[in-house]
């Protein structure tokens, strides 16, 4: 059976790319998930704290009591030496008057990245709330007792982890990785106070704090905090250092 025009473009997406049944399959279930299938707190912003810390804190304590899986997992955005954004999950580590707290080794692509452009954005996401959170600002390294301190406050595993190091170096093999690790387990137990010489805590100081809040009907509540070093304009309003205002969803 000869193909008409009509045949070739069914066949084709509308942005003129060969259909396949996979890519047809997972597009039907891309738009089949469901977002925020689970009644939605209300948030007033007008009842907002003056400083984006304590409602950070009260949003994180509500979406642990929700069940939110690992809310203290976070995206961290860098960018290289040319500007090209970057971006990668990992734990927050604290959240205090200094700022948004985590750790890496510094000679990883964050490390490395972070050397250069110290500069940095965080992403929090708790569907169990329909809620994310967004940071902005400077990131500065910790001293090296600091970091030490950091190392020591976590887990045997995370210290085996550390004690691998190589972070975002090539890997010739699983194996490889499998000697190393068992090497790093074994110190880590018989070595609780051992120090990775590039391990390295940060911490992110706040330049402009997001809250969002979803809304089933999209009326979505998006509040900014940014901090008061430029002029305020209509709609804002600022205390203590940060100027609080509503954007569009």
């Amino acid at each position: 059976m000869t193909r008409t025009n009509d045949d070739a473009r069914d066949a084709r997406d509308p942005g003129g790319v060969p259909r396949s049944d996979d890519q047809e399959t997972f597009r039907a279930l891309l738009r089949a998930q469901r977002v925020w299938d689970t009644a939605l707190p209300a948030f007033d912003p007008a009842s907002a704290p003056a400083d984006p810390l304590p409602l950070f804190h009260r949003w994180f304590a509500e979406a642990v009591a929700a069940g939110q899986p690992e809310p203290h997992t976070m995206t961290l955005a860098t960018a290289d030496e040319t500007g090209r954004p970057d971006v990668r999950t990992l734990m927050l580590h604290d959240a205090d008057a200094r700022g948004w707290h985590f750790a890496s080794h510094a000679t990883s692509r964050k490390g490395r990245q972070l050397a250069v452009r110290p500069d940095a954005a965080l992403g929090f996401y708790w569907a169990a709330r329909g809620r994310a959170v967004r940071v902005r600002g400077p990131v500065r390294a910790a001293s090296a007792e600091a970091s030490g301190a950091d190392l020591r406050a976590r887990s045997t595993g995370a210290l085996a982890a550390a004690l691998v190091g190589r972070q975002s170096e090539v890997l010739d093999s699983a194996a490889d990785l499998a000697r190393a690790s068992e090497a790093a387990w074994e110190r880590a137990r018989r070595e609780p106070d051992a120090e990775a010489a590039s391990w390295t805590a940060y911490v992110l100081a706040p330049a402009e704090v997001e809250f969002f809040q979803g809304d089933e009907r999209r009326r979505h509540v998006r509040l900014r905090y940014r901090r008061a070093d430029t002029d305020t304009s209509a709609g804002t309003s600022a205390a203590d250092g940060w100027v609080r205002e509503l954007l569009w969803p």
